[in-house]
């Protein structure tokens, strides 16, 4: 019987004609053909997510909140620094996933975190998104609300902040005054959903303005649209956005459906942590059936990719019970996986196929070459805690000054990264029914 060439996966580059001839004859020649022909997916194969591009390896960084955004939570040069250090795909991050980024005034939770609404943020993007595409690199950007996860002081005009229940959060928001606990939030309601739903989509128009490849819709850790989600937080009675698994993710699917129907399913993603139990709130009590019949509603998108973490942000991956396998049965995209995972972790993840691409949070705060540090099986750099969130004169300080195995980013990367014109779509909001959006280091 003739040998066949079997199905070659991306990155595969050797052909049926190439393999030796001595390893053609027998089952067992057979067998080592398909191998030497069809090598398992690594790490470092390219992988072409959507239409945001071709990516050179499987390695995203992770969204990470740093807080040294300027006032008027406008993205900084420092910033642009900083991205573009970790942009090139040969030695940092084949994707950027940004911090995460409020689409509102009212969404802000945290102290110095970028805002994605007014045409100031949009230039700061801009000198962003540059600085990454002048190192090759391609980022999209996270969009959020934070819902009651904000204190009053971070509201305009010291108004509540806002979310599907009128119960405070056992959490802390990050002030001028420091953590301090959450507000009790106002329970929005039904009528006052659709123009937050509206605020996602000016979101997702102003991000390509400011020259992201893409977007992802932050729909994770107890932020707004998670608010909605689980029957834990969401105690809403005789409302369209509570009650039944199906009324919880009609918040989730209006705005998939409003930012993909903007900016296209394929340049789309989706961040979802099924199983991360929160300080005070555990994960739906039917999670699995819920986020199986929200992909299902989903299916029609055809988004780019979705961002699973996997167990508890930052912590156990086992902390509750889950089936992401079966998830992933309800997904015909990108499968990215996140929470701790190592080099080790990441290739058996993508050589099993239970992974498409592997995101990296806390890795890349202290190895701006992280790629290029998994190649070389080198040490990797430890990360400074007290300099996770630090604005002011000492910003740099554990953000900028971390070192490479090689060398800095050229400075001609951050001249070509001049500050530019507003994007024209770019719109400032002042809605008293919505809330912010932020993500904390991980």
């Amino acid at each position: 019987m003739a040998w066949s060439a079997p199905y070659q996966p991306a990155g595969t580059v050797r052909q049926p004609d190439a393999v030796p001839r001595a390893l053609r004859s027998g089952v067992a020649g057979r067998a080592a053909a398909l191998r030497y022909a069809c090598p398992m997916t690594t790490l470092f194969d390219p992988l072409r997510l959507g239409d945001i591009g071709e990516l050179a390896t499987r390695v995203v960084m992770a969204p990470l909140t740093r807080n040294r955004a300027a006032p008027g939570n406008v993205p900084t040069l420092l910033m642009a620094e900083y991205y573009a250090q970790r942009a090139d795909p040969a030695s940092g991050a084949a994707l950027i996933v940004s911090e995460a980024t409020q689409v509102c005034p009212e969404g802000r939770g945290y102290r110095d975190a970028p805002g994605i609404h007014s045409a100031e943020q949009l230039a700061g993007w801009r000198r962003i998104t540059d600085a990454v595409h002048a190192r090759g690199g391609r980022i999209v950007a996270q969009l959020w609300h934070v819902g009651r996860i904000s204190h009053f002081s971070l509201q305009p005009g010291g108004a509540p902040p806002v979310s599907s229940t009128a119960r405070a959060a056992s959490r802390k928001a990050f002030t001028d005054e420091g953590l301090v606990p959450c507000s009790p939030p106002r329970a929005l309601r039904d009528e006052e959903i659709p123009p937050i739903v509206a605020l996602y989509r000016q979101g997702a128009l102003n991000a390509l303005d400011a020259g992201f490849d893409g977007v992802e819709v932050h729909g994770a850790n107890g932020y707004l649209i998670d608010q909605f989600l689980r029957d834990s937080i969401n105690d809403r009675v005789g409302s369209a956005y509570g009650g039944s698994i199906e009324g919880r993710m009609r918040l989730l699917l209006e705005v998939m459906r409003a930012v993909a129907g903007a900016v296209g399913g394929g340049r789309t993603g989706l961040r979802i942590s099924p199983a991360n139990p929160l300080p005070g709130d555990a994960p739906d009590s039917e999670a699995q059936p819920l986020f199986e019949r929200a992909l299902d509603a989903l299916a029609p998108l055809g988004l780019a990719y979705l961002h699973v973490i996997e167990g508890q942000t930052g912590g156990p991956r086992d902390a509750w019970p889950f089936d992401y396998s079966a998830l992933r049965r309800h997904f015909a995209g990108v499968w990215m996986v996140n929470n701790g995972y190592t080099h080790e972790m990441a290739e058996a993840a993508v050589a099993g196929g239970s992974a498409d691409l592997v995101a990296f949070g806390k890795p890349f705060i202290a190895n701006p070459d992280l790629a290029a540090r998994f190649r070389a099986r080198a040490v990797l750099g430890v990360p400074d805690s007290k300099t996770y969130y630090v604005s002011g004169a000492t910003a740099a300080a554990g953000y900028t000054d971390y070192p490479r195995l090689d060398s800095a980013v050229p400075a001609e990367t951050l001249a070509k990264a001049a500050p530019t014109t507003s994007a024209s779509s770019a719109t400032s909001t002042t809605s008293a029914t919505t809330a912010a959006s932020a993500t904390a280091a991980r």
